[in-house]
Protein backbone atom coordinates (compact mmCIF):
# COMPACT_ATOMS: atom_id res chain seq x y z
CA UNK A 1 0.00 0.00 0.00
CA UNK A 2 1.47 3.20 -0.89
CA UNK A 3 1.72 6.20 1.80
CA UNK A 4 -0.24 8.95 1.75
CA UNK A 5 0.78 11.37 -1.16
CA UNK A 6 3.37 9.05 -2.47
CA UNK A 7 3.02 6.79 -5.40
CA UNK A 8 2.45 3.08 -5.22
CA UNK A 9 6.01 1.04 -4.10
CA UNK A 10 7.46 -1.13 -7.09
CA UNK A 11 6.28 -4.78 -6.44
CA UNK A 12 8.45 -6.56 -4.44
CA UNK A 13 9.30 -9.29 -7.03
CA UNK A 14 10.22 -6.33 -9.15
CA UNK A 15 12.41 -5.18 -6.28
CA UNK A 16 14.48 -8.71 -6.26
CA UNK A 17 14.61 -8.90 -9.69
CA UNK A 18 16.20 -5.27 -9.68
CA UNK A 19 19.05 -6.53 -7.27
CA UNK A 20 19.86 -9.75 -8.79
CA UNK A 21 20.45 -7.97 -12.21
CA UNK A 22 22.66 -5.20 -10.03
CA UNK A 23 24.33 -7.99 -8.21
CA UNK A 24 25.09 -10.13 -11.42
CA UNK A 25 26.94 -6.78 -13.22
CA UNK A 26 28.57 -6.14 -10.27
CA UNK A 27 28.59 -8.86 -7.17
CA UNK A 28 31.32 -6.94 -5.05
CA UNK A 29 30.80 -2.87 -5.32
CA UNK A 30 32.83 -1.11 -3.57
CA UNK A 31 33.34 2.53 -2.18
CA UNK A 32 34.91 4.90 -4.05
CA UNK A 33 36.52 6.66 -1.63
CA UNK A 34 40.22 5.46 -0.45
CA UNK A 35 40.58 3.97 2.85
CA UNK A 36 42.82 1.39 4.40
CA UNK A 37 41.50 1.53 8.24
CA UNK A 38 37.99 2.34 9.60
CA UNK A 39 39.19 5.65 10.53
CA UNK A 40 40.34 6.75 7.52
CA UNK A 41 36.72 5.62 6.04
CA UNK A 42 35.40 7.85 9.01
CA UNK A 43 37.59 10.96 8.06
CA UNK A 44 37.04 10.20 4.37
CA UNK A 45 33.21 9.89 4.37
CA UNK A 46 32.84 13.06 6.96
CA UNK A 47 35.40 14.66 4.21
CA UNK A 48 32.49 14.15 1.67
CA UNK A 49 29.79 16.06 2.39
CA UNK A 50 29.22 18.34 -0.29
CA UNK A 51 31.97 16.96 -2.27
CA UNK A 52 32.83 14.58 -4.46
CA UNK A 53 35.03 11.51 -3.58
CA UNK A 54 37.13 12.39 -6.65
CA UNK A 55 38.19 15.98 -4.83
CA UNK A 56 38.20 13.58 -1.59
CA UNK A 57 40.65 11.19 -2.60
CA UNK A 58 43.37 13.82 -4.39
CA UNK A 59 43.10 15.46 -0.63
CA UNK A 60 43.56 12.15 2.02
CA UNK A 61 46.03 11.21 -0.57
CA UNK A 62 48.18 13.70 0.79
CA UNK A 63 46.98 13.89 4.32
CA UNK A 64 47.23 10.22 5.34
CA UNK A 65 50.45 9.35 4.39
CA UNK A 66 51.51 12.39 7.49
CA UNK A 67 48.35 11.76 9.55
CA UNK A 68 46.44 9.07 9.49
CA UNK A 69 45.35 7.70 13.29
CA UNK A 70 43.07 9.86 15.72
CA UNK A 71 46.31 10.93 18.11
CA UNK A 72 48.50 11.96 14.51
CA UNK A 73 45.14 13.74 13.41
CA UNK A 74 44.81 15.43 16.71
CA UNK A 75 48.58 16.02 17.13
CA UNK A 76 48.16 18.22 13.51
CA UNK A 77 45.45 20.48 15.13
CA UNK A 78 43.14 22.63 12.92
CA UNK A 79 46.16 24.99 11.80
CA UNK A 80 48.19 22.19 10.66
CA UNK A 81 44.71 19.86 8.90
CA UNK A 82 43.36 22.62 7.12
CA UNK A 83 46.31 22.93 3.94
CA UNK A 84 45.34 19.15 3.54
CA UNK A 85 41.86 20.08 2.85
CA UNK A 86 41.35 23.19 1.62
CA UNK A 87 40.36 21.92 -1.61
CA UNK A 88 37.47 20.40 -0.29
CA UNK A 89 34.23 22.64 0.56
CA UNK A 90 33.42 23.85 4.12
CA UNK A 91 36.76 23.04 4.46
CA UNK A 92 36.93 24.90 7.86
CA UNK A 93 34.10 23.41 9.48
CA UNK A 94 35.52 20.12 8.88
CA UNK A 95 38.77 20.65 10.11
CA UNK A 96 37.39 21.78 13.69
CA UNK A 97 34.91 18.83 13.55
CA UNK A 98 37.91 16.27 12.59
CA UNK A 99 40.11 17.20 15.33
CA UNK A 100 37.14 17.25 17.52
CA UNK A 101 36.40 13.83 16.37
CA UNK A 102 39.73 12.58 16.78
CA UNK A 103 40.56 13.81 20.60
CA UNK A 104 36.95 12.58 21.14
CA UNK A 105 38.05 8.99 19.69
CA UNK A 106 41.23 9.32 22.04
CA UNK A 107 39.55 10.23 25.16
CA UNK A 108 36.47 8.09 25.04
CA UNK A 109 37.23 4.73 22.54
CA UNK A 110 41.02 4.15 23.26
CA UNK A 111 41.34 5.83 19.42
CA UNK A 112 39.32 2.99 17.80
CA UNK A 113 36.14 3.61 16.02
CA UNK A 114 33.22 2.37 17.64
CA UNK A 115 31.00 0.15 16.03
CA UNK A 116 27.79 0.99 17.39
CA UNK A 117 25.33 4.04 15.60
CA UNK A 118 24.73 5.80 18.84
CA UNK A 119 28.57 6.23 19.53
CA UNK A 120 29.23 6.91 15.84
CA UNK A 121 26.40 9.68 16.01
CA UNK A 122 27.87 11.06 18.95
CA UNK A 123 31.29 11.86 16.83
CA UNK A 124 31.39 15.53 15.76
CA UNK A 125 31.00 15.85 12.68
CA UNK A 126 29.24 12.56 12.33
CA UNK A 127 25.33 12.48 11.14
CA UNK A 128 23.35 9.56 10.64
CA UNK A 129 24.17 9.00 6.92
CA UNK A 130 27.99 8.97 7.60
CA UNK A 131 27.04 6.56 10.52
CA UNK A 132 25.21 4.37 8.37
CA UNK A 133 28.26 4.30 5.79
CA UNK A 134 30.80 3.29 8.53
CA UNK A 135 28.96 0.73 9.90
CA UNK A 136 28.16 -0.58 6.15
CA UNK A 137 31.72 -0.51 4.42
CA UNK A 138 33.75 -1.03 7.72
CA UNK A 139 31.69 -3.20 9.57
CA UNK A 140 29.43 -4.63 7.06
CA UNK A 141 26.16 -4.09 8.70
CA UNK A 142 22.91 -3.85 6.40
CA UNK A 143 22.82 -0.18 6.60
CA UNK A 144 21.59 2.25 4.15
CA UNK A 145 23.10 5.75 3.65
CA UNK A 146 20.78 7.62 1.84
CA UNK A 147 22.21 10.26 -0.05
CA UNK A 148 20.95 12.64 -3.15
CA UNK A 149 21.82 10.05 -5.39
CA UNK A 150 19.90 7.01 -3.49
CA UNK A 151 17.09 9.45 -2.64
CA UNK A 152 16.69 9.83 -6.28
CA UNK A 153 16.93 6.43 -7.39
CA UNK A 154 14.39 5.13 -4.92
CA UNK A 155 11.87 7.31 -5.54
CA UNK A 156 12.40 7.62 -9.74
CA UNK A 157 12.47 3.42 -9.45
CA UNK A 158 9.37 3.16 -6.66
CA UNK A 159 11.38 1.18 -5.49
CA UNK A 160 11.01 3.29 -1.60
CA UNK A 161 9.00 6.32 -2.09
CA UNK A 162 9.55 8.63 0.43
CA UNK A 163 9.30 12.58 1.11
CA UNK A 164 12.56 12.84 3.15
CA UNK A 165 16.17 10.29 3.76
CA UNK A 166 15.27 8.93 6.79
CA UNK A 167 11.56 7.60 5.16
CA UNK A 168 13.77 6.22 2.11
CA UNK A 169 16.25 4.71 4.55
CA UNK A 170 13.36 2.90 6.41
CA UNK A 171 11.63 1.95 3.29
CA UNK A 172 14.88 0.55 1.17
CA UNK A 173 15.73 -1.63 4.50
CA UNK A 174 12.02 -2.74 4.11
CA UNK A 175 11.64 -3.47 1.28
CA UNK A 176 14.80 -5.06 -0.43
CA UNK A 177 15.69 -8.98 0.24
CA UNK A 178 17.49 -9.47 3.15
CA UNK A 179 20.73 -11.40 0.92
CA UNK A 180 21.20 -8.23 -1.20
CA UNK A 181 21.20 -5.55 2.11
CA UNK A 182 24.68 -5.56 2.62
CA UNK A 183 25.58 -4.31 -0.45
CA UNK A 184 22.51 -2.62 -1.75
CA UNK A 185 24.02 0.73 -0.77
CA UNK A 186 26.85 1.18 -3.38
CA UNK A 187 24.71 -0.92 -5.90
CA UNK A 188 22.41 2.46 -5.86
CA UNK A 189 24.95 4.54 -5.46
CA UNK A 190 26.53 3.27 -8.29
CA UNK A 191 23.15 3.49 -10.02
CA UNK A 192 22.31 6.74 -9.07
CA UNK A 193 26.07 8.22 -9.80
CA UNK A 194 26.79 6.70 -13.11
CA UNK A 195 23.39 5.67 -14.81
CA UNK A 196 20.09 7.29 -13.35
CA UNK A 197 21.99 10.78 -13.44
CA UNK A 198 19.74 13.71 -12.03
CA UNK A 199 19.50 15.93 -14.98
CA UNK A 200 19.32 13.20 -17.57
CA UNK A 201 18.73 9.57 -16.63
CA UNK A 202 20.42 7.05 -19.12
CA UNK A 203 17.75 5.13 -18.91
CA UNK A 204 18.74 3.74 -22.96
CA UNK A 205 21.40 2.02 -21.20
CA UNK A 206 20.01 1.25 -18.23
CA UNK A 207 19.89 -2.85 -17.18
CA UNK A 208 16.45 -2.06 -15.05
CA UNK A 209 14.31 0.41 -17.38
CA UNK A 210 11.88 -2.39 -18.15
CA UNK A 211 11.18 -2.67 -13.75
CA UNK A 212 11.71 1.28 -13.24
CA UNK A 213 8.26 2.76 -12.61
CA UNK A 214 9.76 6.55 -13.42
CA UNK A 215 7.26 8.12 -16.08
CA UNK A 216 7.80 7.68 -19.83
CA UNK A 217 6.97 10.86 -20.40
CA UNK A 218 9.58 12.65 -18.17
CA UNK A 219 12.51 9.98 -19.25
CA UNK A 220 14.67 10.80 -21.88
Amino acid sequence: MAAKGLPRPMPREDIAAVFARLQAADPTPQTELEYASPYELLVAVTLSAQATDVGVNKATRKLFPVANTPAQIAALGVEGLTPYIRTIGLFNSKAKNIIAMAQLLLEQHGGEVPRERAALEALPGVGRKTANVVLNVAFGEPTMAVDTHIFRVANRTRIAPGKTPLAVEKGLLARIPGEYLEHAHHWLILHGRYVCKARKPDCGDCRIADLCRYPASQRP
